[in-house]
């Protein structure tokens, strides 16, 4: 694997080196860390790389990376910057023959989304993006249930997503994380829905196998002199007749990341939290309720869930684990088609970014309109 991003003060590009690692089938060879090369440099003598495959740049390392012989380059080429330096490294990646793993949202624009997928289509690489909590046994078994019709036809959809650290003026700090995240030149035209919001729509879609076609949006910023919104509540139409409503905040105090999805159907319904995650509740109309539990020891899951499950019932399964099944499932994919064997592609993929980033434009003008009706 080849880092482009995830230099000093980075969040998510130590999460994206602890679960490529945890299986042992990837190992981080190179990297960019910064567009700062110096700080770059900092990154790599921090993590012991080989100083030669520490570059100032992503379009230094892939030309560099590209002329080294076959059976010494890296093999794929991991993205973990801010939104707007997605596109551009993942672009190159693949034109000069490199799989590629980039985090959420795909791109900074649904233009560069459009364009990237024809470039993957063209390229014929594998691209995994990280919605990493996809990856979760219990959100597997989820989807395995609705699709095995447990629930029945499905009639709402129920997704949220809130958190609290944004409810001050953070950004005014410096604090580094929520300045991008806050700042539409880096962001891209949505802050809370783009950021979080996405992670709910994705869920929602991944579980139910349904399509959000149109929705109503009402984004608020809610702290003074931010530029981007902090909160949204958004109606949704799923295409084949279900209803959902979707909420995103950032400015809700004391909230950690406490993402949540529920599923009913005509038979039953669903529910998971990701601050239990290793929890599923299976509701019925003349039962009480069942308790669904994460663990390699039972046997009445269905085989996606005991496929992303590591240990027994009783250890704690999370975020990390989470995010170390999706870069296994694509180290496994790149292998199987490196050998010329057939594969399954079971993690979310460009055309799922490419979701998202419609959905972040039909939000924004919905909410532009006063809630209008948009379709994606």
């Amino acid at each position: 694997m080849g880092m482009v991003g995830g230099g000093p003060g980075a969040f998510i590009g130590n999460v994206h080196r602890m679960a490529a690692a945890l299986d042992g089938q990837i190992e981080l060879v190179c990297g960019a860390f910064s567009s700062d090369p110096a700080r770059s440099k900092e990154a790599g003598r921090s993590l012991y790389l080989d100083s030669s495959r520490v570059y100032g740049d992503f379009e230094e390392m892939i030309r560099k990376e590209s002329a080294l012989p076959s059976d010494q380059r890296m093999d794929f080429v991991s993205i973990v910057t801010p939104n707007h330096v997605h596109f551009h490294p993942a672009k190159s990646a693949l034109i000069n023959g490199f799989d590629v793993v980039c985090d959420k949202p795909l791109s900074f624009s649904l233009g560069e989304a459009e364009d990237l997928v024809k470039v993957v289509e063209k390229s014929g690489r594998i691209f995994c993006l990280t919605h990493n909590y996809t990856g979760y046994p219990m959100v597997r078994q989820a989807k395995a249930m609705v699709k095995a019709g447990a629930i029945g036809k499905i009639r709402k959809v129920v997704a949220e997503y809130p958190q609290g650290w944004l409810s001050t003026f953070l950004e005014g700090s410096g604090q580094k994380q929520a300045g991008w995240r806050t700042d539409p030149s880096k962001s891209g035209k949505a802050g809370c829905i783009g950021d979080i919001g996405t992670h709910a729509e994705n869920l929602a879609e991944f579980i139910t196998g349904l399509e959000i076609e149109t929705l109503a949006a009402d984004l608020t910023t809610f702290v003074a002199g931010r530029k981007l919104d902090d909160d949204g509540s958004i109606l949704l139409r799923f295409k084949g007749g279900a209803k959902g409503i979707l909420f995103a905040s950032q400015i809700s105090v004391g909230e950690e990341n406490n993402l949540r999805i529920r599923v009913y159907g005509e038979k039953g319904g669903l529910e998971w939290f990701q601050a239990e995650p290793n929890t599923l509740l299976v509701k019925h109309p003349d039962r009480p309720i069942e308790i669904y539990r994460a663990g390699g020891n039972h046997r009445y899951l269905a085989p996606e869930a005991l496929d992303a499950t590591r240990l027994p019932g009783g250890h704690p399964e999370g975020y990390l684990e989470a995010f170390a099944n999706l870069y296994r499932e694509f180290a496994n994919v790149c292998q199987k088609r490196n050998a010329g064997e057939k594969y399954e592609v079971t993690f979310p993929t460009v055309q799922d970014g490419l979701r998202g980033m419609k959905f972040i434009e039909a939000v924004v003008k919905s909410s532009e309109e006063n809630a209008a009706w948009v379709t994606i």
